[in-house]
Order: structure tokens, then C-alpha cells, then sequence
């Protein structure tokens, strides 16, 4: 049996303006269980989830560990609240963006893995579950995801101590990581994720602190493709301003993407609200406080995305690049099979 996702069910990019006191946004078109809020101008990127509760937030600009509300008030049917005055998320008169991704709510155990998660809040039909955890120290430990498949992107993010956000993508592998708040190329290193790729119930663990420290708690974001909805490959540059075209079987809404093999670049994210036409999408940075980049071009197409500039960030000649991208519209029509028919 088939059925179909709808893509503004499950993702949704949501554009408002700061007013220093309640300010309730709705238009989401669900209730987020995963919210990522920028200020356009400068500040963090701040994530709040249902799981962790929307009392605490985390910055993927640093690796600090999991700080106060900075005036998220809460998760809406239709959206989401932010309260009082916070320059990251509501300052008066400032632009910002809010990414919002469905999962299932504050969730339930899960005893799949060697760690039984406390909370693995899984919403299998779009592919995406949030995941706690205490870690035990032991290297090969796994952590069941929930998501009833293979998941093909997962973060990490130790929430006491420092710590960096630790990827794991299916592009490199199991036997290295990504910092999502470095510039830094793939770290290689097959002790963080025990040089294990994930299966369709759990993923492995090593004894980094990024993941794995003893009796330390950790937030866990995991990702599974849905053909029509998400994708999470590669593409190599070729230091043209006519740039590679990336298939990714559906227009864009969200993209994020970095270089995994070229030194000192940042990350960078694009969406199809904050400009929304070719080749004017500005992108902005999970690494940093800056303001919008205008300075990298790219297209969003009906069926993936084309780079239109000569950077190392996005398309340096010979570069391999990972990117994880969510759909607006897919291409065609959306044949997700579930794990129990196939």
C-alpha cells in the first residue's frame, strides 16, 4: 500500500517580525516539534524541541551547552510563540526566519538500542525523529531512532559541558563526522560513530564527548530520505559561475550544505521564503551570527538546485559537498512505501 506526502505537513518555512513583547506566529501550518530560529541580521541560530521542551535552546553557532528559553514561549497548533525581548528571535522590528519540521510530540522510550533513549519522539512518514539519551562511556553503543528505516543524516549534541554538533552523513560515512558549528573539513576518526553506519532501528555510537560521554545527556536529530520530500547526497563543484545542477526529485524549500574535503568554509542554509527567485536566495550560515550572504547564487528548480557561483563554500572546482534539502512541491507524485509493506 502507497500513500503520499504532503510536504507543507511535515516542513515549513516561516518569515516574521520582532516585537520585544508576545508574538504569537501561526501559518506553519502544524504544530513544530523541531524549531530553528535566525535573526537575518545578526544573533545565534537557536533550536528548540518538544522534546527537550521549549524552556531550553540550543545554538548550533557554538558548543555550548543547552541554554535558557531566550523568550521561546511555546509550540502552537499553527505554530509557535516567542515572548519579551531576545535579539536572536525577537527584537523589534527585526527580520528573522523560523524552520519548523514535524516529529511526534514530547515522544516515548525507546528500548531498541544498548542506550535505552528516554524520549524518541518518530514521525515515520516523513522521516524525522528527535532522540534523548544518556550516554555510557562505551564504545559501540547504539541508540534505537525510531524511524523504522535506515536514517541517511543524524546530529548530535551533548546538553552539559562543551561540545561540538557532531553529523553523521551517508555521503561520508560512518567513519568520520562533520561540526556543524566549525568550518572544519570531515573530521576522520572511526571511533565517534564506532565506524558503524546506522541500521533501520538504531544508530552506533563511540566514547566522544560529542556523543558518547558517561552519564552525560545528548539530543539526537535523525533523518531518513523520503523519495518526493528529502534528500541528504553529494555533488562535486566545479569552480564555474555555470555550476553543477544537483537532482534532488523535488523544488527545494530548505537546504543546507558545506564542503566535506575543502578547509575553512562555512555552512550554509537556503530556503525558498526569505527571497524565494533565481538566482537571488540569499543563504545564511548554522556556524555563525552573520547577516544574510548575498554573494552565493543558486537557483531553485522543480527538481533540485543549481549552484551559480566560483566559492569554495558552495562550488570550489574538484570540492565534494554533502547537503541535506526538504521539499516545497515534489516533482511528482509522492510513493512512499512503509517499512511493513516492503
Amino acid at each position: 500500500m502507497a500513500y503520499s506526502i504532503n510536504a507543507k505537513d511535515y516542513f515549513n518555512t516561516k518569515l516574521y517580525t520582532g516585537n520585544d513583547s508576545t508574538n504569537a506566529q501561526t501559518g506553519v501550518g502544524f504544530q513544530p516539534d523541531w524549531v530553528w530560529l535566525k535573526n537575518r541580521s545578526t544573533g545565534s541560530n537557536k533550536l528548540m524541541d518538544a522534546v527537550r521542551g521549549s524552556s531550553s535552546s540550543l545554538c548550533t553557532n557554538n558548543s555550548n551547552a543547552a541554554e535558557g528559553a531566550d523568550y521561546f514561549a511555546s509550540f502552537d497548533s499553527d505554530g509557535f510563540t516567542v515572548a519579551t525581548s531576545s535579539s536572536d528571535i525577537n527584537a523589534d522590528a527585526q527580520n528573522y526566519v523560523g524552520w519548523n519540521w514535524k516529529a511526534n510530540g514530547q515522544g516515548s522510550s525507546n528500548t531498541n538500542g544498548t542506550i535505552n533513549s528516554t524520549y524518541t519522539s518518530a514521525n515515520t512518514t516523513s522521516g524525522f525523529s528527535i532522540v534523548s539519551y544518556t550516554g555510557n562511556g562505551t564504545l559501540g553503543a547504539t541508540v534505537g531512532h525510531g524511524l523504522g528505516q535506515t536514517p541517511g543524516l543524524f546530529l548530535t549534541k551533548r546538553l552539559s559541558g562543551t561540545s561540538s554538533w557532531g553529523m553523521y552523513h551517508q555521503s561520508t560515512g560512518a567513519g568520520g563526522f562533520m561540526e556543524l558549528n566549525s568550518t572544519n573539513a570531515l573530521q576522520s576518526n572511526t571511533a565517534y560513530f564506532n565506524n558503524t553506519a546506522p541500521t533501520s532501528s538504531v544508530f552506533s555510537i563511540g566514547t566522544d564527548s560529542i556523543n558518547n560521554t558517561n552519564g552525560s545527556t545528548y539530543i539526537a536529530y535523525c533523518f531518513a530520505e523520503k523519495t518526493g520530500f528529502s534528500k541528504f547526497s553529494s555533488y562535486t563543484g566545479n569552480g564555474n559561475a555555470d555550476g553543477p545542477f544537483v537532482y534532488t526529485g523535488f523544488k527545494p524549500a530548505f537546504i543546507i550544505l558545506k564542503t566535506s574535503t575543502i578547509a575553512s568554509n562555512d555552512w550554509h542554509i537556503f530556503d525558498s521564503k526569505r527571497i524565494g527567485y533565481n538566482t537571488s536566495n540569499y543563504s545564511l550560515k548554522p556556524n555563525s551570527t552573520a547577516a544574510e550572504v548575498t554573494s552565493l547564487n543558486i537557483d531553485l528548480l522543480s527538481n533540485g538546485f543549481k549552484l551559480r557561483g566560483t566559492q569554495n563554500d558552495f562550488n570550489g572546482n574538484g570540492g565534494t559537498y554533502i547537503y541535506m534539502a526538504f521539499a516545497e512541491a515534489p516533482l511528482v507524485g509522492t510513493n512512499n512505501v512503509p517499512a511493513t509493506a516492503r
